[in-house]
């Protein structure tokens, strides 16, 4: 005769994911810090669900956009999950450590708002300086072709940092966690892509 589930069993397995919400509720920082350096997945998202509010609130407070304010928020967690074994609980509590890398994002979020509006800035007094001529806005679509073939013919580490500082508006540090290389790394590489960079485009003037 073949054995059937009880419901007792069908319940359990229902609410089994649900018991760990209590259980997490009574776990000091120190147990999640430890959980989540274990590089247990659970614990990331135990710490999310403990923090994540005061991230999202330093954030919005500092940068009074709430996109900017998620934007930094993914950021910290995902910095935290890639630097969980920098964390040293002999010099500080975990929420501390958190806090530190929050307000490293936020800063880095103001560098590259700041850079932007530079940008803008700058191409708004270009374009009072100079009408829009067709000619003029057949060199711009030019030039953006050109830059674009440029880069295709980089080194394949050059191109990446490149392509991320130029369209995805990241970074050096941003870029060192996409990527996933050395900070010094990707400030080499950006530094000799942009040399190769300006040397093609200086003998193609020259043409």
């Amino acid at each position: 005769m073949r054995a059937q589930s009880t419901p007792q069993t069908h319940e359990h397995d229902l609410h089994e994911q649900d018991l760990w919400a209590p259980i997490e509720e009574s776990l000091a920082d120190e147990e999640v810090a430890a959980g989540l350096q274990r590089g247990e997945e659970a614990f990331l998202e135990a710490a999310y669900r403990r923090w994540s509010t005061l991230v999202h609130t330093l954030a919005y407070r500092s940068l009074g956009d709430s996109r900017e304010a998620e934007d930094v928020t993914q950021q910290v967690f995902l910095a935290v999950w890639r630097g969980r074994e920098g964390y040293n609980p002999k010099r500080g509590a975990f929420a501390g450590w958190v806090v530190g890398i929050t307000r490293r994002k936020i800063a880095d979020a103001l560098t590259a708002r700041t850079r932007r509006a530079a940008l803008a800035s700058a191409a708004k007094t270009s374009l009072s300086l100079a009408a829009p001529t067709c000619d003029n806005m057949a060199r711009q679509v030019l030039d953006q072709v050109l830059v674009k073939h440029e880069l295709t013919l980089l080194p394949a580490p050059q191109r990446r940092v490149l392509q991320l500082a130029f369209y995805d508006d990241l970074t050096h540090t941003q870029i060192a966690e996409v990527t996933g290389w050395p900070l010094g790394t990707v400030k080499s590489h950006s530094r000799r892509g942009l040399n190769r960079l300006r040397q093609r485009l200086v003998a193609t003037d020259a043409c």
